[in-house]
């Protein structure tokens, strides 16, 4: 029996501030079924015999020597951003407040 992800993608979709039409929201929600049923379907590999691995591949890291030298100053850094607080980015909030937790 599928499992309907709308809520899943409403829920996502505000959080990243996205309006979705009707056809993106079920096309992403379909999506979003296919990929966890893929999902499940690895689970159910049987791995026994596999070695663990951190890369598929077994190339070097390549390693740079460490340079010091002058990054761009933060006036510089900040100028295109609409908004700023002592040396920051201001953004604004999108976690509840606590008041909201009560």
């Amino acid at each position: 029996m599928p499992v309907d992800f709308g809520k899943e993608v409403d829920y996502v979709a505000r959080l990243a501030r996205l309006s979705l039409e009707p056809g993106e929201k079920e096309r992403m929600a379909g999506q979003l079924s296919e990929i966890l049923e893929t999902a499940r379907r690895i689970q159910e590999l049987d791995t026994t015999d596999v070695e663990p691995t951190s890369h598929v591949t077994e190339l070097p890291a390549v390693l740079r020597e460490d340079r010091i030298k002058l990054s761009l100053p933060l006036n510089r850094a900040l100028q295109n951003s609409p908004r700023r607080e002592k040396g920051f980015v201001k953004v604004p909030r999108i976690t509840a407040s606590e008041q909201a937790e009560e």
